[in-house]
């Protein structure tokens, strides 16, 4: 009696609490959906949450953003399952193993990785409250993982500029200011990187914190909540092909389930949906494919609304879509996610077990050789993912060549990398390193090739058989030198240029006033040759500089550069240190054109390359005050990617540009940016004609997508052919696999095509490229210099920093800002 009487009051007591726990609209004064919250209240919100519910939530922050805001997880679940969270998490992460019996249903919920998809921060916190007062029955068997912005910095952006610019009361008409955010809108990070590409490569730093916090969690479901367009219907699972093929029967059935429990609340309500279309389960770096390759059951809802929405718009029915609406279907779609969870538990935890058994997959292996610096940018990738890795203990293996596609050997040593497939992540293995995805279909959301060998410019094999190799942690592929030959006696320094982390090196000592000349041709000294962009650091050169030896010892150990000591000028083969072909490096300054018409991604890449990899100073100019700069103040200009900017260049303008390049000026263009420049009669870049009558109709009117993609290229990635004598090409072999993302083509120039594709190379390496495509990029530019008076115009037609990941291009920009000359 007493032991009841007990339960009794117990059960009063969590009623009272939860009766007189406040609601979002009563903490933050005002009915949740009529304003955006800023990211401090919400903070504030969990805060109050986890000091009032303390039994109940627990909060933990794993970092901050570029602009100094906060990055944290809300974990939710029952008393005694918070109480037990470490031996819950302890449990499950034994079922990598094969190992423990877990009960609890793991979910991982994260909200606004895209900034101006400003609703889900809002619903995140309706959806807490639900959970804590009248939905706790979930709790019980089931550990609520909240990270409530995963993009602080976009969605303030957004909230501020919204605020700004919104009518008083909003208004409505989609017309209205308010309804249409500038060209730094608020989608992206800091950065202008879109945070939902970014999950296997971990460029930004809201990614490379996070990932840490997921990799202790790897929950059984992960949801990622998203809006797009304002006249969309809601989206959820299941996705749409292509499902990549390592995805089980149990992952794509368990997506079927939770759509048709979400299914059930919308046709009660009478919303609209739509399930299997546009959003497929291919690219590896989104927030509901990165979690499936982990195990997790990945899923992206997304809302109509996003950034065109404000509180409220018309639609193009004439409906009137509110925030408080949008709020409604994601706090709808995330309960039925943890009410399917919660009933499902048991099955959950039995099948993430069996998704972690051992596979048996085609390649056991993958085994690669290379430059060092790039071997050690991979581990560094691989180590982020806790994917193991060792080094070869044979000379040789056999497999799939990454550069023929044949089956070949490569000759191994203990400097060749070895990734197996016989662990923890087997199945992220695979999809990363795969030499080509199988596609179920050819259409889909996003590029369909990245394997890191290509990413990382790497000689590679997948082999069939498991390669041995020496699980060392401590062994690295760039060990930091020595360099205890850095002395007054010293006539000068070498060192080799053939990867971004020399460019990072070079870039450091020109910011320290460090002067350094590279060598034009090939040359031997004292036994050892050296290639095309050697760089020679003299004692001369730096004779008034007092700092000099022991800031070059101090930059070189820094970035793990080993200085070759020479007492003499004097060569044996090639050009002496005096020689015309061995010239100085000039510390040049670079301005960076932002706003319209320039994409903001293109800007975001270019300008994170800048200053968090190379660490060189940018200036950057905005096109609203742009004919007020003074070009001769600068270098080197550079023109990202972008639409219209032919709008952009008037004849004025253009013609001031043609006499800043005539005068020594440099002009660095990439992706569109090229079409209005191939348009000026004086410039040599054309782009390549095609034979229009060769495209045949299909008179199916449902067939008209299917046959565009005949003319598209889906992020693919081609062989193409280098000449590596040119200084855009310094440290580069004869070839580099390029990741083509259109079928944007340009003739060869009559002088300076660098990297090209011949009649030959037209059949994509890995990933899709339609026929017609295919047919026009044949004999066409990828990379080349045009001489234009005393000045260059270098241009880039495909992308060399694309999202931060192709680690093989960056030098090729390295050398277009230091090596062209």
């Amino acid at each position: 009696m007493k032991f009841l009487l007990s339960l009794l009051i117990f059960s009063i007591s969590l009623t009272i609490n939860a009766q007189d726990l406040k609601s979002p609209s009563e903490f933050l004064g005002y009915e949740l959906g009529t304003q955006f919250t800023r990211h401090h209240r919400v903070v504030d919100y969990y805060e109050y949450l986890a000091k009032t519910e303390s039994t109940r939530v627990q909060l933990e922050h794993y970092g901050k953003t570029n602009e100094g805001r906060p990055l944290f997880l809300a974990y939710i679940s029952s008393t005694e399952n918070i109480k037990n969270l470490d031996n819950i998490q302890q449990e499950h992460l034994k079922n990598t193993e094969g190992q423990g019996n877990p009960t609890t249903a793991i979910v991982w919920m994260s909200y606004n990785v895209h900034g101006n998809e400003s609703v889900s921060t809002e619903a995140s916190m309706k959806t807490v409250y639900e959970l804590l007062t009248n939905k706790s029955e979930y709790l019980k068997n089931t550990v609520v993982i909240i990270d409530p912005c995963m993009n602080p910095d976009g969605r303030e952006r957004y909230v501020n500029w919204y605020y700004q610019f919104k009518n008083s009361p909003n208004m409505v008409d989609p017309n209205s200011k308010e309804h249409h955010e500038p060209w730094l809108n608020g989608r992206a990070n800091h950065y202008m990187f879109d945070l939902n590409r970014d999950w296997a490569w971990l460029t930004q730093a809201e990614s490379q914190q996070r990932i840490k916090f997921y990799n202790k969690w790897l929950p059984h479901v992960h949801v990622d909540f998203h809006e797009q367009g304002v006249d969309n219907p809601y989206y959820f699972a299941p996705a749409a092909e292509p499902f990549h093929e390592v995805i089980t029967d149990f992952q794509r059935e368990f997506q079927t389930t939770v759509g048709k429990n979400h299914a059930k609340y919308f046709d009660a309500n009478g919303w609209f949906y739509f399930t299997k279309e546009v959003f497929d389960l291919l690219y590896p770096s989104y927030g509901d494919t990165y979690p499936t390759y982990n195990g997790s059951i990945g899923m992206t809802y997304e809302q109509g609304g996003s950034g065109r929405a404000g509180l409220a718009v018309t639609t193009s029915l004439g409906d009137t879509l509110t925030l408080k609406d949008r709020i409604l279907h994601h706090y709808t779609t995330g309960l039925s996610t943890l009410e399917i969870a919660s009933q499902n538990a048991l099955r959950l935890n039995e099948e993430f077990k069996k998704f972690y058994q051992p596979k048996n997959y085609k390649y056991k292996s993958y085994v690669l050789n290379g430059n060092p610096d790039k071997l050690t940018a991979l581990t560094k990738l691989l180590e982020q993912h806790e994917i193991e890795y060792g080094w070869a203990t044979g000379k040789t293996t056999k497999g799939l060549n990454y550069s023929t596609g044949k089956n070949s050997p490569i000759k191994t040593s203990k400097n060749t990398l070895v990734i197996g497939t016989d662990q923890k992540k087997s199945t992220l293995v695979k999809v990363l390193f795969e030499p080509s995805t199988k596609l179920s279909d050819s259409l889909t959301y996003d590029i369909t090739a990245w394997s890191l060998p290509y990413a990382y410019g790497l000689e590679a094999v997948a082999s069939e058989t498991k390669v041995n190799a020496s699980l060392d942690t401590n062994k690295t592929a760039s060990p930091v030198p020595e360099n205890s030959n850095i002395n007054k006696e010293t006539y000068a320094f070498i060192t080799e240029w053939n990867s971004f982390s020399d460019a990072q090196f070079l870039a450091e000592l020109l910011n320290n006033n460090i002067k350094i000349r590279h060598a034009k041709k090939p040359f031997g000294l004292d036994g050892k040759q050296y290639e095309r962009g050697t760089l020679i650091i003299t004692k001369a050169d730096n004779k008034s500089n007092p700092d000099f030896l022991s800031t070059l010892s101090a930059v070189a150990t820094k970035h793990a550069k080993a200085l070759k000591a020479t007492l003499t000028g004097f060569v044996d083969d090639g050009k002496d240190f005096g020689s015309d072909s061995v010239q100085p490096l000039k510390q040049v300054k670079v301005a960076l054109l932002s706003g319209k018409p320039t994409s903001t991604l293109n800007f975001g890449e270019i300008w994170h390359f800048f200053e968090q990899q190379l660490q060189y100073p940018v200036t950057i100019l905005d096109t609203d005050y742009f004919k007020n700069v003074n070009l001769s103040e600068y270098d080197i200009l550079i023109l990202p990617d972008g639409n219209n900017y032919t709008k952009f260049f008037s004849t004025r303008r253009m013609d001031e540009l043609k006499d800043w390049i005539n005068d020594g000026g440099k002009l660095i263009a990439l992706g569109g940016a090229l079409k209005a420049l191939s348009k000026e009669e004086k410039f040599k870049l054309k782009p390549k004609e095609t034979d229009k009558d060769s495209i045949a109709l299909v008179p199916i009117y449902d067939h008209n997508e299917r046959d565009q993609i005949r003319n598209e290229i889906t992020g693919a990635i081609f062989k193409t052919k280098v000449d590596n004598t040119h200084p855009l090409a310094y440290g580069y072999a004869k070839s580099y696999f390029s990741l083509k993302l259109g079928g944007a083509a340009y003739n060869y120039l009559d002088k300076g095509t660098v990297v090209y594709l011949d009649s030959d190379s037209t059949t994509p390496a890995a990933g899709f490229a339609g026929s017609e495509a295919q047919d026009k990029i044949g004999e066409t530019l990828v990379f080349g210099v045009e001489e234009y008076g005393n000045g260059q115009l270098i241009y880039f037609v495909d992308n060399p920093l694309f999202r931060g990941f192709w680690e093989n291009g960056k030098l090729f920009f390295a050398n277009a800002l230091f090596m062209v000359d």
